[in-house]
């Protein structure tokens, strides 16, 4: 399975293009709900990164994408949650620049992530969630083999408005199945 992208882990050198990115509270809240206050700060980011990625403990691997031929980072990812007893885990925090959306990223970026967690990490399970309203992150998931399990229905609210969760998931032999 070929990809235009490559993950690294998510450091300190980018925060500034993370913060640049979501610029305006409800990118914020769209990209993790109300775990961060705006404005996203350097503090804040270095809350998230702690003791993610190649600590011997993780649970949270922290990515960037980067587009492999121009080395540009066109995205940020998160497979966190991970429980080894289960064998699952959650993406989460998916985010693509701005300049860089309706070009496949997103779906490249949940491809490489998935081949991770089912190839590397020996995952049965990876779930995610995604605000309904959100149908382009919708379609990309289902392009992937995301399968649509639920609705967590006016699960967050912002400002005057009631956001629902739509509840996806993939299992490990429906990665397989993507990959024959």
């Amino acid at each position: 399975m070929s990809s235009r992208i490559r993950l690294e882990y998510f450091t300190k050198n980018d925060y500034d293009q993370l913060i640049g990115w979501l610029d305006n509270e409800r990118d914020l809240v769209n990209w993790t709900g109300f775990m961060f206050s705006f404005p996203l700060t350097y503090t804040s980011l270095d809350w998230y990164l702690e003791e993610s990625n190649a600590h011997e403990e993780a649970t949270v691997f922290i990515y960037k994408a980067i587009e492999i031929s121009t080395g540009e980072t066109v995205g940020h990812i998160s497979l966190g949650g991970l429980s080894r007893k289960n064998r699952a885990a959650r993406i989460s925090r998916v985010w693509i620049g701005r300049e860089h959306r309706g070009q496949g990223y997103c779906q490249d970026m949940i491809t490489e992530v998935s081949r991770i967690g089912f190839e590397e990490l020996g995952l049965h399970r990876i779930a995610l969630g995604v605000f309904s309203f959100n149908q382009a992150a919708i379609h990309c998931y289902k392009k992937a083999g995301y399968k649509i399990e639920g609705e967590s229905r006016d699960s967050l609210r912002y400002k005057d408005e009631w956001w629902s969760m739509t509840d996806m998931a993939m299992l490990e032999d429906e990665w397989r199945a993507t990959c024959s």
